[in-house]
């Protein structure tokens, strides 16, 4: 167990140093030969609240703890902590250890105007555990209510308590025979109460692609009181309760419980890579494998941009894998490595750590420090993420590499770099990820960056492709979201706000005014 780092990606010890920043900066030209220092702590002005008496023992307004959970792990945050201009930082840090505390503390905030923000892990890349207001406000951390407090092996389901970072879960279900199986990549920094405020997308590719398909019932604390639904297998009992609850960022109550529905750990695996003479043959070998019903667990597709960063390679390449609790998968790894083979496939074999797959794997553990790398060289390292149907998405990839592409040259002044992936395949669609790479100029890298993460807002907007797959809105992604929700949607959702919340303390500014 390392330190985590308050300003930038997992652990500290896990930074790049100086050299390897300033290396790994020379690679883009026109960036400074030296990276900016890491931060310290800043000074803090004193917290303009002070919880009751009772509350003490779980409440904390020491300036590292109020510092960590000031902002997410997004590259404006990092930029923001890079040059000590990130705003608000929490007047008080709150860390629960009962779900009555939880209750306790709503209870105190909402008469005393105190905004209320729940945490999670910290891993927010929309700037979703911040507030951008003028109250006091109160971080809310559950990562001590992190226990399995029951299992039902019967049902192959659990009992989670909200706050359970991602290796704590599992760690606690191991000894079962059994596993969540989802695992993002922010799985060691994240919690399940998180995920599900956020809807994440995990470790599928295909078939269990968000911690939706996963849940059986939820415990929410909101201001007026304790939501709880029924385990049931499936239901159509009107609307359901828990869908109010899941993608609502903390706006309508603070998860603190879930049932959760388990998996048998795999013991079956198999894996291929395959390579294509161009990303237009790949998306028609992924849509083919997405509806053939094999159902992959790792179906991700690398343009020849991103596998050549990675080091898998620089074709277009799919990264394909199957795993099974109760059969071997070999047979059904061969069905899709042939299906390929009609789009123009090349299986490449598995060769251990020196395989394409296994070269993306480690770089994709290894990429938010490099991001932080690049970040303290001022370099614009960052992503978005959308969904569309297949007929859509071969234009939405060439529009984004060309228009993005020129608003990246028009702010810049300079070529930048757009890779893609495929991070999720559905019958209908598919999720690409696009990562973008440019020099900025030290002191304006957000406002370049914002102009160009609003050109992406614009484009995915025009094309109807969603504003995020699995990032959530928070308050980033507001502007597009807007536009995409429906607005009977949005006067349901405001009314709904207004009820639970009729003190407007939980995470305002996020989702909706």
């Amino acid at each position: 167990m390392g330190t985590r780092s308050w300003w930038g990606w997992g652990w500290a010890e896990n930074a790049f140093p100086d050299a390897e920043c300033a290396a790994l900066g020379a690679l883009i030209p026109g960036l400074p030969d030296a990276p900016l220092p890491v931060p310290s702590v800043p000074d803090l002005p004193a917290a303009r609240v002070t919880p009751p008496a009772s509350l003490a023992p779980i409440i904390s307004d020491a300036p590292d703890e109020r510092a960590a959970h000031a902002l997410g792990k997004a590259y404006r945050d990092v930029v923001r902590a890079l040059h000590g201009t990130f705003g608000s930082a929490p007047d008080v840090v709150a860390r629960p250890r009962t779900e009555q505390d939880v209750v306790d503390v709503l209870d105190w905030a909402g008469p005393a105007g105190v905004v209320v923000v729940p945490f999670g892990g910290g891993s927010s890349v929309v700037g979703g555990v911040e507030y951008r207001g003028e109250a006091p406000w109160l971080s809310l951390d559950l990562t001590a209510l992190d226990r399995v407090l029951e299992i039902d092996r019967t049902s192959r389901a659990a009992r989670v308590q909200a706050g359970a970072l991602g290796p704590v879960l599992e760690d606690q279900l191991r000894p079962h025979g059994l596993t969540l199986r989802h695992f993002p990549q922010s799985f060691e920094f994240s919690t399940l109460g998180g995920w599900l405020a956020t809807r994440a997308g995990g470790h599928y590719a295909t078939l269990h692609t968000h911690i939706d398909d996963f849940v059986e019932s939820l415990r929410v604390v909101t201001p007026i009181g304790v939501n709880e639904s029924w385990r049931l297998p499936g239901s159509g009992a009107g609307p359901s309760p828990d869908r109010l609850f899941l993608g609502s960022e903390g706006t309508l109550g603070v998860i603190t419980e879930a049932w959760m529905r388990l998996q048998d750990r795999p013991v079956h695996k198999a894996s291929a890579s395959v390579t294509f003479p161009s990303f237009e043959a790949g998306l028609d070998a992924v849509r083919v494998l997405a509806q053939s019903g094999l159902n992959p667990s790792n179906c991700r597709l690398l343009d020849p941009g991103e596998a050549g960063f990675s080091g898998a390679g620089g074709s277009t390449t799919l990264v394909l894998g199957f795993e099974s609790a109760a059969v071997p998968v070999d047979s059904r790894l061969a069905e899709a490595v042939a299906l390929t083979r009609d789009h123009g496939g090349t299986p490449t074999p598995e060769r251990g750590t020196s395989s394409p797959a296994d070269a993306w794997r480690a770089a994709f553990l290894r990429m938010p420090y490099q991001r932080d790398a690049l970040a303290r060289m001022s370099a614009i390292v960052e992503t978005f993420e959308t969904a569309c149907t297949w007929d859509v998405l071969p234009t939405l990839y060439n529009a984004v590499r060309t228009e993005i592409g020129a608003a990246i040259e028009r702010v810049t002044g300079s070529p930048g770099i757009i890779n893609c992936r495929l991070t999720h395949a559905y019958p209908d669609g598919a999720a690409p990820y696009f990562t973008v790479i440019a020099a900025a100029r030290r002191g304006s890298e957000l406002a370049m960056w914002d102009e160009i993460k609003s050109a992406s807002m614009t484009l995915l907007t025009h094309h109807k492709a969603t504003i995020t797959h699995h990032h959530a809105i928070g308050r980033d992604h507001r502007p597009a979201y807007d536009n995409q929700r429906p607005t009977p949607f949005t006067r349901a959702l405001t009314t709904t706000k207004q009820t639970l919340d009729p003190h407007n303390i939980l995470n305002p500014g996020t989702l909706i005014d």
